[in-house]
């Protein structure tokens, strides 16, 4: 038997109207989340974000480097011209951490797995690993990049009124490029965690 509501009261009318409309969007709605649940999006979302950390965090800390050091030298070369090239190595250094950043950014991006069949393979685990590793490479070679602007900017100024600061200068821009390169074999070490989702689970 077919139970039939009848309401003759407007106000209960749309009332009933609401509820039923409500509880055809929560529906639809469950079935939706159903129908997505295998593919889980989230989990490749945590693997581009750590390729995306890498490559832009390094390359800023790249390009705030070059820039900064470009400015000293350039400064420095106007009433020492000879000495421009010998002052050319921060920026060298600099551009070395986007390469750091490039090459954690292509491991990352080789090692996430596409769904097939609508199930995903790639798990959490491994996003977050991949996320942890991004981070760890771009943030490290933003600090070196920033470290490296301004004691390159400081330094090839110095070097350009007295040469014997060459020696000095060149031993904390090591050191300031040792930071990235922390990053840089953390970030490796990292992106080698991964777990593999048998049954979509």
């Amino acid at each position: 038997l077919v139970r039939e509501t009848f309401v003759t009261d407007p106000k209960q009318h749309q009332l009933l109207l609401t509820n039923k409309t409500k509880s055809f969007k929560q529906q639809k709605y469950r079935s939706c989340l159903l129908k997505w649940k295998p593919a889980r999006p989230l989990r490749p979302f945590f693997g581009f974000m750590g390729v995306t950390s890498a490559l832009v965090f390094a390359n800023i800390g790249a390009a705030y480097g070059t820039a900064k050091s470009g400015v000293g030298i350039s400064s420095m070369g106007v009433m020492n011209p000879g000495l421009v090239m010998r002052n050319i190595i921060p920026v060298v250094m600099a551009g070395v951490l986007g390469i750091y950043g490039l090459i954690v950014a292509v491991i990352i991006q080789g090692s996430i797995v596409a769904p097939q069949g609508g199930l995903s393979q790639y798990s959490l685990y491994t996003g977050f690993a991949h996320l942890a590793a991004g981070l760890c490479c771009g943030l490290s070679g933003l600090a070196a990049g920033m470290a490296i602007g301004i004691v390159g900017d400081a330094g090839v100024r110095a070097v350009g009124q007295q040469e014997k600061l060459f020696v000095g200068m060149i031993l904390i821009l090591i050191f300031a490029e040792a930071l990235g390169l922390y990053g840089l074999i953390v970030a490796l070490i990292l992106s080698q965690n991964s777990y593999t989702c048998d049954n979509n689970n």
